[in-house]
């Protein structure tokens, strides 16, 4: 085993052609602790909070799916809306009542602003989106302890719990390989796992980004106590992989994600980690997420990795739980995004991984602090379940989370640093009991 690996997901050029256009020289140290302002629907008390349905079409200047078109009808079924277009499709219905619409390449802004004069209410491309991995020199860490314990304080945690055996936490991205530091976390229930390709397997074959899912869930989930490789947040608990990355060119779209969210929900999942994203809001995928909150499931996304003002999607969403990422020092990392939506921070930067073929390597991205946070909430349900008889809620998390956070910059919540840095020791403290074990 080389252990002089990286995960180098090079394929993935939008995302991070952005961070080279706005990070091309990493700033100075350290990095700015704040971003400029901007509108937000996130509540510093509550998190979640609901939006209005939308009206009007979305962005066709965004990367999207050529002919595929996502609809919000309003009354109009969805024969209604083909005898409209004329020359249309129905390729299925989305979670909350979005029509998936094939109609000619190049015409999808015409068709929605017909649709919208017949009626429709909404009308959208199928967006593309992006596993948020940043590639950055070979390193091989032999040791997780100054982030995991050193930062977070897992080791006062685990004292506590080390999870649920059947707490199931999805992770949606680019599919599952079977992995040495993994045997017997991995859940493969009989369902179609395979959202992008439509079928029972889930198997990572994805030409650009391979590994990203297995990394991703590696840090979650990592069999710990084995004397193997790495440690993982939780040590017990199923990890559903969800693949939304098309086999033949890696493809993540609107649909896929939509489609994987409800299938999370459906197949039991608790918590669900995205570390994918793009820079635009997105109705479609909201409704799927805003229905998955309000059924008991908690969301954690990755902010993005263009080093900007501006939370990227599905993070920036109210009813998901936005990680950015700090490096060992707790200086927000240069590549990670902020905004008014950011929530919490993690280790980012240098993160101990596994890597396809049994190998190891570490990675850096608001990909790999998102599976921290989301394993942090996945220890923090399962001993409240242990204590009280029943899953927390949603903002019962979030209100936890964000109360027993370590703040950095600014006081109080800030857009660089959100709350602050996540801290599951204080999670188990008597200083916030009365917050997150009322």
């Amino acid at each position: 085993m080389d252990p002089m690996k990286r995960l180098g997901f090079l394929g993935f050029f939008l995302v991070l052609l952005l961070a080279a256009v706005s990070c091309s020289q990493p700033p100075p140290s350290p990095p700015p602790a704040t971003c400029s302002p901007r509108p937000t629907g996130l509540t510093a008390q509550g998190g979640f909070s609901e939006k209005a349905l939308p009206q009007g079409y979305g962005d066709f200047f965004y990367p999207h799916v050529p002919g595929e078109l996502l609809v919000l009808s309003q009354g109009l079924t969805p024969q209604g809306l083909v005898a409209r277009l004329g020359n249309a499709e129905v390729m299925g219905i989305l979670p909350g009542g979005f029509v998936h619409l094939r109609v000619l390449p190049g015409s999808e802004k015409r068709q929605a602003q017909a649709l919208l004069q017949a009626g429709a209410r909404w009308v959208q491309p199928n967006y593309l989106y992006y596993p948020l991995a940043f590639p950055n020199d070979p390193l091989y860490i032999p040791k997780q302890s100054g982030q995991l314990n050193g930062l977070v304080g897992l080791e006062t945690a685990w004292a506590r719990t080390v999870g649920d055996q059947m707490l199931s936490m999805a992770i949606i991205d680019t599919g599952y390989l079977a992995h040495v530091d993994m045997a017997g976390r991995w859940y493969l229930p009989s369902a179609q796992l395979d959202v992008a390709d439509g079928d029972a397997d889930p198997t990572d074959d994805t030409p650009k980004g391979r590994g990203h899912g297995l990394a991703v869930a590696s840090v979650l989930g990592a069999v710990t106590g084995n004397a193997l490789g790495m440690a993982g947040v939780t040590w017990q608990g199923r990890v559903l992989p969800l693949k939304v990355a098309r086999s033949r060119d890696g493809e993540i779209t609107t649909a896929y994600l939509a489609t994987a969210v409800n299938r999370a929900v459906d197949l039991g999942a608790r918590v669900v980690n995205l570390s994918v994203g793009g820079p635009i809001s997105d109705p479609a995928l909201e409704n799927s997420l805003a229905s998955a909150r309000q059924q008991g499931v908690v969301l954690v996304a990755a902010v993005g990795n263009s080093g900007t003002d501006g939370i990227f999607y599905p993070a920036g969403s109210p009813s998901v739980i936005a990680v950015g990422a700090v490096n060992n020092t707790k200086q927000k990392a240069y590549f990670s995004n902020c905004g008014q939506e950011l929530d919490l921070v993690a280790p980012g930067q240098g993160v101990v991984a596994a890597l396809p073929n049994d190998d190891y390597g570490s990675g850096s991205g608001t990909s790999f602090a998102a599976p921290v946070v989301s394993g942090v909430v996945a220890l923090y349900m399962s001993h409240f379940k242990a204590q009280k008889g029943s899953w927390p809620t949603p903002d019962q998390v979030y209100a936890c989370l964000a109360a027993a956070a370590e703040d950095l910059g600014p006081s109080g919540h800030d857009t660089g640093y959100g709350f602050g840095l996540v801290r599951a020791d204080r999670i188990f403290s008597s200083a916030y009991a009365s917050v997150c074990f009322p």
